[in-house]
């Protein structure tokens, strides 16, 4: 009886134990956490705006709210290392939304009202279609809009449950939805914060009401296991000349190695000019000189040649400043002056006269240079001191595309009717089959400003 009696009580312990505990703080046996126990909102608290959260049937719903700023439900705990999965709906056009990743909190932002900040993976229910691609928050913008991945911009069902897998391991973080994977940035701005489920602001009063829904929230913490990228996926890199392994498994390799001219040359010159281009904690400087193309210290090109590629590179102007990065540059027209390619245009659209020149703004910022207008928005530009990422991907059926800070600006097919019709209203009708060489090399441009350069990779493309 008495041994009885005793299992009895035995087993009453272990279930008031099992039920006493928050489930969220239940560890499963592979090392995933829960951070929602389905039936409360213990352990997380609404900042930011006034956007109301509910818990219903296992699942968290958040509720557009007017006249109200980006209210984040944000967990109490604070992660460093970690993989994160949950999954999530989004019901309305209207209710963009995401998920902070090592998100940060400023009760003093905003005039007192609070700001969150820092990395969000993003949930895009419009045609825009960037869910997955990562925004700084309240920061720098837009780190990795889809853009750079078009492929993965069907991952996302409207009105379905998606479920996000995001790593934030070490300083790289990653983004899959449904499996298939979105978004790679290197960055070391943040290494801890909170997870945090967005309610995005809403405009228009009818929208208020619409629900964006959450449900199985888990993290792991240790052990880690990453996934790694199967695909090819454009890496955002912001570490100072520096590639990733994954990066130089899919043939990635930096052309300007932060420490010295090597794999460069002067244009027209057999060795790395002597005076104006310089090496200076990780950049390549060229100094500012009288403005004038090509007249002071030279153009420098990459020893070797490239036909199809993909090329990244960081620069910074200063103000007033012009210069470019020109592909396809062969150095057989024996002309003076800088030498003769296609150009992705360096300029302070500003200050420098050369933008109000041309035809329709095709001498701007990222434009082809006197053949095709750059299509810009002001939010993806960074100002003059700060630095901007270009890029130009040439694929080997000759189509071309120009990026700046990864939004799409231009794109053209090389010796296509269109393109022949662009260089003979140019100036660059003089020069027979001008930019529809199969091969050449990519060139940095002295116009006799200041410009600074980084992060310069190539990828060549079979």
């Amino acid at each position: 009886m008495n041994l009885k009696r005793n299992i009895t009580l035995l087993i009453s312990l272990l279930a008031f134990t099992f039920f006493a505990c928050n489930p969220s703080e239940i560890q499963q046996e592979d090392g995933w956490r829960n951070l929602f126990d389905g039936e409360s909102l213990s352990g997380w608290k609404a900042v930011g705006g006034e956007a109301p959260f509910e818990v219903e049937d296992g699942v968290i719903i958040g509720y557009a709210k007017a006249n109200t700023p980006n209210t984040f439900l944000i967990t109490e705990e604070e992660f460093g290392d970690f993989i994160l999965e949950l999954d999530l709906k989004i019901e309305d056009l209207s209710s963009n939304s995401g998920v902070m990743a090592r998100g940060l909190y400023d009760p003093e932002g905003r005039n007192g009202q609070g700001l969150v900040y820092g990395y969000q993976i993003e949930a895009d229910p419009t045609d825009r279609a960037w869910s997955g691609g990562l925004y700084d928050e309240a920061r720098r913008g837009w780190l990795y809009p889809l853009e750079l991945n078009p492929d993965a911009k069907d991952a996302f069902k409207m009105g379905e449950w998606n479920q996000y897998r995001i790593e934030a391991i070490g300083n790289e973080i990653k983004s899959w939805i449904n499996g298939k994977e979105v978004a790679y940035v290197v960055d070391n701005m943040d290494a801890r914060g909170f997870i945090g489920l967005q309610v995005h602001s809403i405009n228009k009063p009818e929208d208020e009401g619409n629900k964006t829904y959450f449900r199985n929230v888990r993290i792991k913490t240790e052990d880690l296991d990453p996934k790694s990228f199967e695909g090819d996926v454009f890496v955002v890199n912001t570490g100072l000349n520096t590639l990733t392994e994954y990066e130089k498994e899919n043939g990635w390799k930096l052309l300007f190695d932060g420490q010295s001219s090597t794999g460069w040359k002067g244009a027209y010159k057999e060795n790395f000019p002597e005076e104006g281009w310089h090496v200076r904690d990780g950049t390549l400087i060229i100094e500012g000189a009288d403005g004038g193309e090509s007249t002071n210290f030279g153009d420098i090109v990459t020893i070797e040649k490239f036909k199809a590629f993909d090329l990244a590179f960081d620069f910074k102007m200063t103000e007033g400043a012009n210069s470019g990065v020109k592909y396809f540059v062969t150095l057989s027209e024996g002309n003076t002056g800088s030498a003769i390619g296609l150009e992705y245009q360096i300029l302070d659209d500003e200050k420098h006269p050369d933008a109000k020149m041309g035809r329709d703004g095709n001498r701007t910022l990222a434009s082809l240079y006197d053949l095709i207008r750059a299509e810009k928005e002001s939010r993806f530009l960074r100002p003059i001191g700060e630095w901007n990422k270009g890029r130009v991907l040439v694929t080997p059926d000759n189509q071309v595309t120009h990026f700046l800070n990864g939004k799409k600006v231009l794109s053209y097919t090389r010796g296509s009717e269109e393109y022949r019709a662009l260089v003979a209203n140019s100036k660059y009708n003089i020069w027979e089959d001008f930019g529809e060489a199969e091969e050449g090399h990519i060139l940095l441009q002295d116009h006799g400003d200041e410009v600074h350069f980084k992060n310069i990779k190539i990828k060549p493309l079979p």
